[in-house]
């Protein structure tokens, strides 16, 4: 019996891989993984920030001003838990934290200059 994936080529969008042919939306899914990583109004724009370097919360405010103190914490505690970011608390008076991405969080960044390419070719 030959392997199903011999002289099979996959076609562009369609992982060659088993778990891609599920019938419904599954939490172990890397596409619904990445999804819910992502998920919220205003995400992006925090992991774009961090994309540019480790920030402080003032720093994240003063970048995105339109945003709520608890919005932005919001979104800062669901990256954390996703993996995408780590929070530095620095010593001293006030105490200080600095939000750095993870190697996890940073591989983020041709994933949101895809999904920026794909909206541009649809513009209008």
């Amino acid at each position: 019996m030959t392997h199903q994936t011999v002289g099979h080529r996959p076609r562009p969008g369609l992982p060659d891989d088993p778990r891609a042919d599920t019938a419904a939306p599954v939490p172990s899914c890397p596409v619904e993984i990445t999804l819910a990583a992502l998920r919220g109004r205003w995400t992006t724009l925090v992991v774009r920030e961090l994309l540019r370097g480790d920030r402080s919360f003032t720093d994240l405010r003063r970048a995105l001003p339109a945003l709520s103190d608890k919005v932005l914490t919001d979104r800062l505690a669901q990256l954390a838990e996703a993996g995408v970011l780590t929070r530095h608390r620095l010593p001293g008076r006030p105490p200080r934290v600095r939000y750095t991405l993870t190697p996890h969080g940073r591989d983020l960044g041709p994933v949101l200059q895809a999904l920026w390419d794909w909206g541009a070719q649809r513009r209008g």
